[in-house]
Protein backbone atom coordinates (compact mmCIF):
# COMPACT_ATOMS: atom_id res chain seq x y z
CA UNK A 1 0.00 0.00 0.00
CA UNK A 2 1.23 3.63 -0.96
CA UNK A 3 2.07 5.91 1.78
CA UNK A 4 1.23 9.66 1.83
CA UNK A 5 3.55 12.13 4.00
CA UNK A 6 2.01 15.41 4.91
CA UNK A 7 4.00 17.56 5.93
CA UNK A 8 3.38 21.02 7.36
CA UNK A 9 6.46 23.74 6.80
CA UNK A 10 7.31 27.14 7.89
CA UNK A 11 10.09 28.67 5.87
CA UNK A 12 12.40 31.08 7.53
CA UNK A 13 14.92 31.35 4.62
CA UNK A 14 13.74 30.83 1.43
CA UNK A 15 16.79 31.37 -0.27
CA UNK A 16 18.09 28.34 1.59
CA UNK A 17 14.81 26.31 1.12
CA UNK A 18 15.33 26.26 -2.59
CA UNK A 19 18.45 24.88 -2.01
CA UNK A 20 17.28 22.13 -0.34
CA UNK A 21 14.38 21.71 -2.60
CA UNK A 22 17.02 21.34 -5.53
CA UNK A 23 18.82 19.03 -3.82
CA UNK A 24 16.36 16.86 -2.58
CA UNK A 25 13.81 16.59 -5.55
CA UNK A 26 16.34 14.38 -7.66
CA UNK A 27 16.25 11.66 -4.30
CA UNK A 28 12.68 11.62 -3.80
CA UNK A 29 12.33 11.06 -7.77
CA UNK A 30 15.14 8.24 -7.09
CA UNK A 31 13.02 6.81 -4.29
CA UNK A 32 9.52 6.72 -6.09
CA UNK A 33 7.91 9.46 -4.73
CA UNK A 34 5.77 11.98 -6.46
CA UNK A 35 4.49 15.12 -5.60
CA UNK A 36 0.87 15.62 -4.93
CA UNK A 37 0.49 19.14 -3.16
CA UNK A 38 3.53 21.44 -2.96
CA UNK A 39 2.89 25.17 -1.73
CA UNK A 40 -0.54 25.72 -2.93
CA UNK A 41 -3.85 27.77 -1.40
CA UNK A 42 -5.45 25.77 1.28
CA UNK A 43 -8.17 26.73 3.78
CA UNK A 44 -9.37 24.91 7.12
CA UNK A 45 -12.82 23.94 7.56
CA UNK A 46 -13.10 22.89 11.49
CA UNK A 47 -10.67 22.70 14.14
CA UNK A 48 -8.20 25.20 15.10
CA UNK A 49 -4.95 23.93 12.61
CA UNK A 50 -3.04 27.47 11.52
CA UNK A 51 -0.94 25.26 8.54
CA UNK A 52 1.52 27.21 6.66
CA UNK A 53 3.16 25.41 3.83
CA UNK A 54 1.43 22.21 2.73
CA UNK A 55 3.70 19.28 1.02
CA UNK A 56 1.85 15.98 0.03
CA UNK A 57 3.96 13.06 -1.64
CA UNK A 58 2.83 9.62 -2.01
CA UNK A 59 5.60 6.93 -1.88
CA UNK A 60 5.26 3.33 -3.23
CA UNK A 61 4.92 1.95 0.03
CA UNK A 62 5.94 2.97 4.33
CA UNK A 63 8.64 0.74 3.67
CA UNK A 64 10.26 2.88 0.60
CA UNK A 65 8.90 5.79 2.48
CA UNK A 66 11.04 4.96 6.02
CA UNK A 67 14.14 3.71 4.08
CA UNK A 68 14.24 6.74 2.37
CA UNK A 69 13.85 8.60 5.85
CA UNK A 70 16.49 6.53 7.27
CA UNK A 71 18.70 6.91 5.01
CA UNK A 72 19.22 9.54 2.05
CA UNK A 73 16.96 12.53 3.65
CA UNK A 74 19.11 12.56 6.53
CA UNK A 75 20.97 14.56 4.61
CA UNK A 76 18.90 16.96 3.49
CA UNK A 77 16.81 17.25 6.61
CA UNK A 78 20.10 18.65 8.12
CA UNK A 79 19.83 21.41 5.75
CA UNK A 80 15.97 21.86 5.86
CA UNK A 81 15.91 22.33 9.36
CA UNK A 82 18.70 25.30 9.04
CA UNK A 83 15.88 27.05 7.00
CA UNK A 84 12.78 25.78 7.97
CA UNK A 85 10.53 23.86 10.65
CA UNK A 86 8.45 21.47 10.09
CA UNK A 87 5.61 19.20 11.15
CA UNK A 88 5.57 15.64 9.76
CA UNK A 89 3.16 12.93 9.70
CA UNK A 90 2.38 9.40 6.98
CA UNK A 91 -0.71 7.67 6.72
CA UNK A 92 -0.82 4.75 4.89
CA UNK A 93 -3.32 4.63 2.05
CA UNK A 94 -5.67 2.29 0.38
CA UNK A 95 -5.22 -0.07 -2.02
CA UNK A 96 -5.10 1.50 -5.73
Amino acid sequence: MAAYIIFDVEIRDPVRYKDFMDQVKPALLAAGARYLARGGAHKVYEGDWTPRRIVILKFPSVAAWEDFYNGPYREYKAIRDECSSARLVSVEGLEE
